[in-house]
Parts: C-alpha cells; structure tokens; sequence
C-alpha cells in the first residue's frame, strides 16, 4: 500500500480551500510547513511604520502602515505569512471581553486610541472605532440549521495594512483543519525595501457605485447624485442566480377540482407527521401516490405538476419575489439599492435624526442582505418579571388559498415574543434589550404567553387603544401586503396555480406616530417554523388541511 506524506494529506484537505481562495501554488509547501511549526515570521520582513499627519488624523485615516525591510519577490514560495487574529468573539460579548486588560490595551493601541482614558471611556470609544479593522465568518450549529456571525481583528500587522486600488499584497482568511482560523498574506507584486504594503479592502467588488459604499469606513464619500428612491428591479434581476421555475401549464388545469372524501399527504415537515390526525387525511411516504405534498424544500416544478391535475403542493410559484409594501419600515436591498441606501443615510444624518438601521438576511436567507430602518419608537409592553417595558413582536399565520380569485385568510390564534430587558435606545450589542427571538440563545428566558392572556394585559397597559382595533390595522395591512404581492406578473409577483396552497407567517411589530399606533411588517416567512402553534393548538394543521383542501371555513381564521 501506498504511503501518504503529511504533505499530500495536508493538500488532500486543503487543495480547493487554497484554489477557491487563490493562493498561488508556489506558496502551498511553505505554508504547510509555518502552519505545522506555528511560524509567525511576518516581523522578519516586516515593520509597522506610525503614520504622520500634518494635522489631527481623521478618525478613517490610518494610524499606523506596514512597511518591507528588505526586497519581497513574489514569486518567492517563503513569502507568505501567517496572520494571526489578536481577537475573536460574538457581538453580544464584545464589551465584556473588553473588560480584560490585555485585550482593551491591545486594541486601544491598534485604533491608535489613548490607554489612559478612564476604563469605560476607553471602551466605548474602542467600540465605536473598531469595525474598520474588524472582519467576519459565519459558523453553523451541529445540526446545520442555525448560523452564528464570529468577529475578529487580525494581529498588528494584518490591521495595519492599508488600502489601495492598485494594491500589491492580498490577505485572504484561511481554515486549518482541527487547528483553527487564521489569515494569510502574499505578494501581488514585488516589493522594494521601504514601500508599503496596500491591499484592496474591496476586493472582487466591480460595480463603481457599491465599491464607492463598500470603502466608506476609510474614503469618505458623497452619494448626493444618487436618488434616495431606488428603482423598482426588473424581472432579469429576479431570475438571475435562481434555478430557473416553471409555471403551471393552466390549459391542463381548467376543470374544477372535486373535493376527495379523504386525501393523502407526503410531509417532509416533521410537524405535519405529527400533527395531522384528522381522518379526512392521511400520511404516506409515497410522493408518487400522494395527493397532496406538503414541502419544506422549494419546489420549482410548476409545469409539470399540471400533468397530474389533482395534485397540491403547500408552494405558489415565485413566491419568493414578493414586492415591499408600504407597511415595511423603509428597506434597501444591499445589492441593487447600496447607492440609494448611503444616499438616504447621508441626508438623514446631514438633517439631524436618527439613523437607526438593521442589517439581515431577507428571505429565509434565500436573497440578498437588507438594511431596514430599525423602528425607534417601538409599543411596549410591561413585564412584571422585568421591571419595565420590553420590545415585543407579534407572528401571524396567513394561508393563501388562490391568486385568481386573491383568496386570503389569516389564523386568529397569533404568536407573541419578547425581548427580555427594558427598551431604551442604547447598548444596541446587548440581544435581549434589542432583539425579541430568544430560541437560540443560550441560557435567555423564554416567555410563553398566549395571545388571549396578552389581550387581557393589553387591555389594562392600552385602555385607550383597544386590540380589536389595532387588529384591524394589522389585518389591512397583510390584505395590501397579499395583493401587492400579486399585482405584479412574475417572476416579479406571486403567479396563479389552482394547485397551490401556501401557510405563510408574517412578523410584525407596532410603532407610535403621532399617538397613533401603526403595525410595521417585519417580514414575512415562506416556510416558517410552527412548534408553537402545534404545542399551543394541537388542531393547528387539522383546522388549516380542512381549510386549504376541503374548503371547511371556521371561526378561527379571518377571511380577508
């Protein structure tokens, strides 16, 4: 048998890690082996050079430059360097980590910030100052469901490098399996003794108007020439980077569907396995014999669901590409609108107000990152257990049962979540003051409170504003959502398919204006997670398969 050198096992696990990152080859054996020996030789070639102003540095300039104390050639396979990172830690633990004196001093003396501040001073400002020099990875729990976003500033010389748009070095992060995160640097270019290093702190970015924002933290720049409104996006933006989805063949679909006494439904959804009971339905693992498919992957297959007329599926198609209605807090796509987005940030900051947003995946995850106008005035609601008022958010379950006609109902039973501290308009790291999802957090209470009991509190907490009328603004609001995602042909719209049904959720919260209370969308989930609502109404799936299926209205949905 064959023997494997530590070499080849090292390039066996790490060949399309150095591909995909762009590491020259020449570089791989040399890297293999300051990997193994923990060779951290960036300070043999290397020096950090303080940089001088004329006047007071800018809080975007460079404090400090990495400057070559002998020639580098880059074609030279030992040079390529070990970045270590000098932090790692999760956003909601950032200050406490601070609190240690090692850390606090290292990153003060990278900003460029005076150690001697008064301790909380100095944090504050090592806060406030260190997200241009930090960078990010995303990590995923065992069972691969949940992400969680890890921060790290890279050592001394990998926070010092500046940038250029010509640069002549590149630092890109590395994984060293069972070892740890760590970044590595190389030569562009060769470089004489006494030049500094630049790298593209935009890298790969082409487009002129989102580079211009991606630099923002170290080249100021106006965005005055850019329309606050961004234009609307047509349909080649929708299809591009989407498996291409088919619509139903509808020639094939003209008969009226006859309700079956009793239908059989293949769930991928562990939920509706367990939840199904009602004897009008029952459960196979069949797809192939069953009537109706209740996915939790997308499915995309419109067309050829038509040659089996009598089939369901729990999807419509292009229900991805829903347009934002007027009842989201003002929202840019970070891909299409990033120009639009500085150009409204600006003026808001030029005129005064606050200029609150949140960042986050839209979509399920399933589209590009948004910026959200994070709502500042947010109702509250009074917990006992918390002394004070605390964020809240609401789920309501929507089922769209048409297109043509828009027929749309609404579960009366809706879901509450709390945030776990008081609200106040600070500390914006501290999760359980600002955030209301405490799922996944470890060791946060989760309240349990259904919405009847909330409506009692309500009550007393809002006497002047009662729920049935800010239930009707809520329920207006999903109506206009729901037919403004229609209105549109897709694949900017929601498409007719008389075989479709669909169980969405939609997030809300509700926000003073001018006295008034007003719901503001969230987002709304194409596939949302359901424990609750079976955990609190066991008929949950029976009430809404009758529904969908067998056309069984009751007084436990709103017919909009």
């Amino acid at each position: 048998m064959g023997h494997t050198s530590p070499i080849e096992t090292f390039l066996n696990q790490h060949k399309n890690q150095l591909i995909a990152s762009g590491i020259p080859e020449i570089y791989w054996e040399i890297l293999y082996k300051k990997l193994l020996t923990q060779s951290f030789d960036a300070g043999k070639v290397l020096q950090l050079v303080r940089v001088e102003y004329d006047e007071s540095r800018k809080p975007y300039e460079p404090v400090w430059a990495v400057q070559a104390i002998t020639d580098l050639n880059k074609n030279d396979p030992d040079n390529i360097f070990l970045i270590d990172h000098a932090w790692t830690y999760e956003i909601s633990k950032a200050k406490a980590h601070l609190q240690y004196d090692p850390i606090r001093f290292r990153m003060a003396k990278i900003l460029g910030i005076d150690v001697n501040l008064p301790k909380e001073e100095l944090i504050d400002k090592i806060f406030d100052n260190m997200w241009r020099i930090n960078s990010s990875y995303s990590v995923k729990n065992v069972e691969g469901t949940e992400q969680s976003l890890i921060w790290y500033v890279m050592d001394e010389v990998g926070s010092s490098l500046t940038h250029s748009d010509t640069p002549n070095c590149r630092v890109v992060p590395f994984i060293y399996l069972n070892e740890g995160m760590y970044s590595l640097l190389f030569m562009q270019e060769n470089i004489e003794q006494g030049e500094l290093l630049y790298r593209d702190f935009a890298e790969g970015v082409r487009d002129p108007v989102l580079r211009k924002a991606t630099l923002l933290p170290w080249i100021p720049n106006t965005f005055e020439d850019v329309p606050i409104q961004p234009t609307l996006a047509d349909p080649d933006y929708y299809l591009s980077g989407h498996i291409s989805e088919t619509l139903p063949d509808l020639e094939k679909l003209t008969g009226e569907q006859q309700t079956k006494e009793k239908y059989s439904c293949f769930a991928q959804y562990s939920l509706v396995r367990k939840y199904l009971t009602d004897p009008k339905f029952s459960l196979t693992d069949n797809e192939d014999e069953a009537d109706i498919w209740w996915l939790t992957e997308h499915f995309r297959d419109f067309k050829m669901l038509s040659k089996t007329p009598t089939k369901f599926v729990n999807q419509f198609p292009y229900e991805d590409n829903q347009e934002l209605a007027p009842w989201f807090p003002i929202t840019y796509n970070l891909v299409t609108e990033v120009g639009n987005f500085a150009s409204y940030f600006q003026k808001r900051e030029e005129d005064g107000l606050e200029n609150f947003w949140i960042i986050k995946p839209y979509n399920l995850a399933r589209g590009p990152k948004i910026a959200q106008k994070y709502i500042t005035k947010p109702v509250l609601f009074y917990r006992d257990d918390c002394e004070g008022r605390v964020k809240f958010d609401v789920r309501y379950v929507i089922l769209l049962k048409s297109v043509k006609p828009l027929q749309v109902y609404v579960y009366k039973n809706f879901f509450l979540r709390f945030a776990n501290k008081p609200f106040s308009l600070d500390n914006f790291e501290d999760y359980e003051k600002h955030f209301t999802v405490m799922n996944y957090t470890e060791n946060a209470t989760l309240k349990h409170m259904k919405c009847a009991d909330f409506i009692t509190d309500w009550e007393k907490q809002y006497s002047l504003y009662a729920w049935s009328d800010v239930e009707g603004k809520i329920m207006t609001m999903i109506k206009d959502i729901m037919e403004c995602a229609i209105t549109s042909p897709p694949p900017c719209g929601i498409a007719h398919s008389p075989q479709s049904r669909a169980l969405y959720a939609a997030d809300l919260m509700l926000e003073w204006d001018n006295n008034e209370i007003q719901p503001k969308i969230l987002e709304i989930n194409f596939m949302p997670d359901c424990e609750r609502a079976c955990n609190y109404y066991p008929n949950f799936y029976n009430n809404i398969f009758k529904l969908l299926f067998l056309n069984e209205e009751n007084d436990i949905f709103y017919k909009l």
